[in-house]
């Protein structure tokens, strides 16, 4: 993934400005910051979900804007907070996504099984996936961001409302995933993950990335969440503040 100058306005307000990003090929690379940071804006912009104001995003050596398709074709996709075709069922939703994209009917189903399976979700399980509970939402979103074996996941907050036991799963998939050649781009503000994780990160606030480069680097020897802190800004309490409590 290369992201150059991407810019992004909400009326009066700038959410993005100016990004660059070079994710190298086979990472796991973590976009850190706050709330409000510009991480979701950014990321939606670079998979194609919003047109940005200026700047260029490419995905495996194509122009998201260019050439959506065959970028499209080639990334997997975790959306934080958007809708699914949740009136079908785990398995019903699969196999959409698969034809969606064209894939065979056999092949759909070979792969729904699997993913259904590893994620614990359960192929027989006839749950409309809008009743399903958030942690259960992220699995079925993470299985049709995979179901096409795609070389590039980018997924938005992928254990937020997660249990901590669905979330080692997911970790252990993408571990896997990573080793196997993938490359993963992941945001989160749940910094223990991403340094437990990451062999990448990048550092946002204010619409900005503020550092970026090899884990190993950007921490040094000391802790990511030192890092982070120092990086974004945060205040400390002093003794006379909340004396009430």
């Amino acid at each position: 993934m290369s992201l150059r100058g991407l810019v992004k306005h909400f009326d009066t307000r700038l959410a993005v400005s100016g990004v660059s990003l070079d994710v190298p090929a086979g990472s796991f690379f973590g976009l850190l910051g706050p709330n409000g940071a510009g991480k979701t804006t950014t990321l939606s912009m670079a998979v194609g979900l919003l047109r940005p104001d200026a700047g260029q995003a490419e995905l495996l050596g194509y122009d998201v804007w260019r050439a959506p398709a065959e970028a499209k074709a080639l990334v997997g996709v975790l959306p934080d907070g958007m809708r699914m075709f949740d009136r079908l069922s785990g398995p019903e939703l699969l196999a959409y996504h698969g034809l969606l994209r064209g894939m065979p009917a056999a092949t759909v189903d070979q792969r729904a099984v699997e993913l259904l399976d590893v994620l614990e979700i359960g192929n027989g399980n006839r749950t409309l996936v809008v009743d399903y509970s958030a942690g259960m939402k992220k699995k079925i979103g993470l299985a049709c961001a995979l179901l096409h074996a795609p070389r590039l996941l980018v997924l938005d907050e992928p254990f937020e409302a997660v249990d901590p036991v669905s979330g080692a799963l997911i970790r252990d998939i993408l571990q896997r995933y990573v080793s196997g050649g993938g490359t993963v781009v992941f945001s989160s503000h749940v910094l223990e993950v991403v340094e437990r994780l990451c062999t990448h990160v990048a550092i946002m606030s204010d619409g900005v990335v503020r550092m970026q480069g090899p884990l190993t680097e950007i921490r040094g020897d000391r802790t990511l969440s030192d890092v982070f802190v120092q990086v974004v800004g945060g205040r400390v309490a002093t003794g006379s503040e909340l004396a009430w409590l």
